[in-house]
């Protein structure tokens, strides 16, 4: 049984084969729906969506080294998850399951160019990258009539949305948050200036009524969901639901902008340095020296698009639409880390084409970009730090000695004088409100 994930040039796939005393499940490049593994007894099963495996997961039973990673905020692509037992089948790997267990099989590390190298004389690399992103969104037209873009207003969505516009979809609907404040303002009216060039119709989603832990939401609600979703998830579950009310089959995004025009990954450039946590407790203290094992070899996408996929990718998949990142598709990789830096520094070469295009300049290259920083504060402010006062009484990760009682209690006093409160706090929160969802 094979499963597509694209239709294109370099068809991508999950496969399932089955034989006698053996089942082998193999990931293709793309990564669009992230697989989750455990094997209980002699019975193997998977899911896109982590809840699903609810029955199998313990709570109580967590890989320390991914806690760390999580706390920390120092996240790693590979087949580790929180839960004890449980895999991710990361890209271009193959789990096999045989009356001795579960076992990952990795590939070896993709090929990548390592340098850019020099265009041709007389090459235009606008056009070039005009041609290649509206054929990559023009394979979708034979699988999908209805289809719609995640807009933000930036540079990597709005360049999606030019080439969406164009390829002849029978209906084109676009979507997106919309941030308060100033910032909100001045990315409503980039958004409008793109969407009203395109004739398109849109519906923007207030992302400050719908911060973290808002009431209704998939955390306060507690409903079962994955302790590691995006900070956004309760605005971006708004968005979702006006998607599927379209009768959108397909949703093509701008993941994957920022990586493919960063600085390779494979030069000298250093991680930027990693903030401390001052409430981690002994237990995640000791597994901070661990999270740099059992990593993925290097895939043919970008870490963090990968990574980015599984946060954010399942919500979509619950409501039967398929999230498409063009941007990171591997044609568009190989392009762009062929590249000279210069095209791609600041994003060059994508504000160039929202440019040409006849985009004005606020919307090619903003002085402003949106951010999710105010909404996360709004949230953890007004709705986090009441949860963080029940956590100080009754903790899942303070009894298992992931987060140290003390030290969160000076966090939260604090956090009350605080100007603004430390962001580092949703993370420590919503991995508590996410586990307990799925004890």
């Amino acid at each position: 049984m094979l499963v597509r994930e694209d239709k294109g040039g370099q068809a991508d796939y999950t496969s399932l084969l089955v034989r006698p005393g053996e089942i082998q499940v193999s990931a293709g490049v793309f990564g669009t729906a992230p697989l989750y593994l455990v094997s209980v007894g002699q019975d193997l099963y998977g899911s896109w969506d982590l809840a699903d495996l609810r029955p199998h997961l313990r709570p109580d039973r967590l890989n320390p080294r991914v806690v760390a990673r999580t706390l920390s905020r120092q996240h790693r692509y590979s087949s580790d998850t929180l839960f004890d037992g449980v895999h991710r089948l990361t890209e271009r790997a193959t789990a096999v399951f045989t009356t001795r267990g579960l076992t990952i099989a990795h590939p070896e590390p993709a090929r990548h160019v390592l340098e850019p190298r020099s265009l041709r004389a007389g090459v235009d690399p606008v056009d070039m990258f005009d041609a290649l992103l509206t054929e990559i969104v023009a394979e979708w037209r034979s699988t999908a009539d209805c289809v719609a873009i995640e807009v933000s207003g930036g540079a990597d969505s709005g360049n999606v949305a030019l080439s969406t516009a164009v390829v002849g979809f029978g209906s084109v609907h676009t979507f997106g948050l919309l941030m308060g404040g100033r910032i909100g303002r001045l990315q409503r009216d980039r958004r409008g200036a793109l969407v009203d060039h395109l004739g398109l119709r849109d519906t923007a989603v207030p992302a400050m009524q719908h911060p973290p832990f808002v009431p209704g939401g998939v955390r306060e609600r507690r409903l079962p969901h994955d302790p590691a979703g995006a900070f956004y998830q309760e605005a971006f579950d708004v968005v979702r639901g006006h998607v599927a009310a379209c009768g959108s089959e397909v949703i093509f995004t701008g993941g994957g902008g920022d990586e493919v025009n960063a600085h390779h990954s494979r030069t000298n450039a250093e991680l930027p340095a990693v903030e401390a946590v001052p409430w981690l407790g002994e237990e995640a203290t000791k597994a901070l020296a661990q999270v740099n094992e059992n990593l993925a070899p290097a895939p043919v996408l970008p870490v963090p698009t990968l990574m980015a996929f599984g946060l954010h990718n399942p919500a979509y998949l619950k409501l039967g639409i398929w999230p498409v990142a063009p941007l990171a598709h591997p044609r568009m990789v190989r392009f762009m880390e062929q590249l000279p830096h210069e095209h791609k520094r600041g994003k060059a070469m994508f504000r160039d084409r929202l440019r040409r295009a006849g985009l004005p300049e606020s919307v090619a290259a903003p002085t402003e970009p949106e951010n999710f920083l105010a909404v996360m504060e709004s949230g953890l402010r007004t709705y986090g730090l009441p949860l963080l006062d029940d956590m100080l009484h009754d903790s899942l990760l303070v009894d298992l000695g992931y987060v140290d009682p003390e030290a969160l209690v000076r966090a939260r006093d604090h956090a009350e004088r605080a100007a603004v409160v430390p962001d580092l706090l949703c993370d420590t929160l919503a991995l508590e409100v996410g586990l307990r969802s799925l004890a």
